[in-house]
């Protein structure tokens, strides 16, 4: 089956919420409790991204992933919060379970770097899970190093950790 990365539109939104509760649960479903993920449903995070569109696009930009006739993937970029003159920052890369493994995270990935690049950052940041080291591995191989630099976010009603990344734009 062939996959498209293609530029989000509106009409995508209520769907990469779906997407977005689906992927959360599966990669964090190991160490998070089931409640933290009891407050954003697929519905809610699809308002939630409606939203955040509302107000991001003229500076972010998210990219989806179609395979046959439905959404599998998606990644959204824009300004670093911390830093928003010196780096880019790629907030999110979630794929359908089923659909890890089969080099549509690297694409993404790739894509969000060259985006990132386009727009006239030099340097890129992430914030990852400390916990979830499927995702620590796949950033490291795409050539992400950890600066040392932590946070706690919530997750629904859990503290999470997280590792700040950091890379050069190719």
């Amino acid at each position: 089956m062939t996959a498209i990365l293609r530029p989000a539109t509106a009409a995508d939104l209520i769907a990469v919420g779906g997407l977005h509760a689906r992927s959360r649960q599966a990669a964090y479903g190991g160490f998070l409790p089931d409640e933290a993920f009891a407050a954003d449903s697929a519905e809610q995070l699809g308002r939630w991204w409606s939203e955040r569109w509302k107000w991001e696009q003229e500076t972010h930009l998210m990219t989806v992933v179609e395979a046959g006739d439905r959404l599998v993937g998606f990644s959204y970029v824009g300004p670093h919060e911390l830093d928003p003159t010196g780096y880019g920052e790629l907030y999110a890369i979630h794929l359908e379970p089923d659909q890890q493994g089969r080099g549509l995270g690297r694409a993404l990935m790739v894509d969000a770097l060259t985006t990132l690049h386009g727009r006239g950052w030099r340097r890129a940041a992430l914030w990852v899970l400390s916990e979830n080291a499927h995702a620590r591995e796949f950033y490291q191989r795409g050539g992400w190093t950890a600066d040392g630099t932590t946070r706690t976010e919530q997750i629904g009603t859990a503290p999470t950790p997280q590792l700040r990344y950091v890379r050069d734009l190719p």
